[in-house]
């Protein structure tokens, strides 16, 4: 069953591609056909496309891993922040920093400093320093909240990337790639769909056509987060149950080797008769 419909798309322009001239030919087998210079994407391909990357990010977010989403593109950026936050997943909106993947230790180095930071402000450190110090700190903070706050909770590397207009962020691209990290992305006429794992043709300039894939999309991944909720939870119930089985099963056979014991008798128990006797 689709995510979506074919009007739907095509009310959000996700057909509208780029000028014949800018075209990459990788994307022939994408392009319905040519009107007025300008190339027309299958909308039956985006869909079928658009429900195969769904579901394979659903299965990530069930597996409780993380995807991080990439667009640093004017009409993009606001849209993926509002989006993503409401599934709790990293994003990058601002300046791709290179070797963000490739060099990932270090990224986490300087997310490290923002807690130091955030810790020398409640610590009282700050009221010991002289101002100047204390201002090129609180405005080193800034700088890093700007570039890495939103990804402050990304620990490891993700699981897969998502990514807005795969032409622009050719460098998170080619990192995922170097990686081995699975790669997912709005793909317009101008690019290369050849050059990530799952390739959404549609259009990437639009902010409804953005709008509306990452709503499918976040929408899919967050069926996963809440069956993987249910999951843990119908795991607990059935280790609880068990445990009070295994526990019951436990007294039931102390109680039958209690009753297999010979009861011995003392001799002021015995009965009256044998005394006498």
């Amino acid at each position: 069953m689709s995510r979506t419909n074919y009007n739907d798309l095509l009310e959000a322009g996700v057909h509208f591609g780029h000028l014949k001239r800018k075209w990459n030919p990788n994307m022939a087998p994408y392009i319905f056909m040519e009107k007025n210079g300008i190339h027309i994407i299958d909308l039956n391909k985006t869909l079928v496309k658009l429900d195969e990357a769904a579901e394979a990010l659903k299965q990530i977010a069930k597996s409780g891993k993380k995807v991080l989403f990439v667009a640093t593109k004017k009409q993009a950026k606001d849209i993926v922040a509002n989006t993503v936050q409401n599934i709790n997943m990293p994003y990058v909106t601002e300046r791709w920093p290179g070797g963000m993947l490739t060099n990932f230790a270090t990224i986490r180095k300087a997310i490290k400093k923002m807690s130091l930071i955030d810790k020398m402000a409640t610590d009282g450190t700050f009221d010991v320093i002289a101002k100047r110090e204390k201002l090129l700190i609180t405005r080193e903070r800034e700088k890093l909240e700007k570039t890495l706050g939103s990804i402050a909770d990304l620990t490891r590397l993700p699981a897969a990337l998502f990514i807005v207009d795969i032409h622009k962020e050719h460098i998170a691209v080619a990192e995922a790639k170097r990686l081995g990290i699975p790669t997912f992305g709005i793909v317009d006429t101008n690019s290369n769909p050849n050059l990530i794992d799952y390739a959404i043709p549609a259009n990437d300039d639009a902010t409804k056509s953005v709008q509306l894939i990452l709503n499918v999309i976040t929408s899919a991944m967050q069926e996963g987060l809440s069956e993987r909720k249910v999951d843990k939870e119908k795991e607990t119930e059935e280790k609880e149950g068990s445990e009070i089985e295994l526990k019951a099963a436990k007294l039931l056979a102390e109680a039958e080797e209690e009753g297999r014991k010979p009861k011995r008798v003392s001799a002021e128990g015995a009965p009256k008769r044998a005394r006498k006797a």
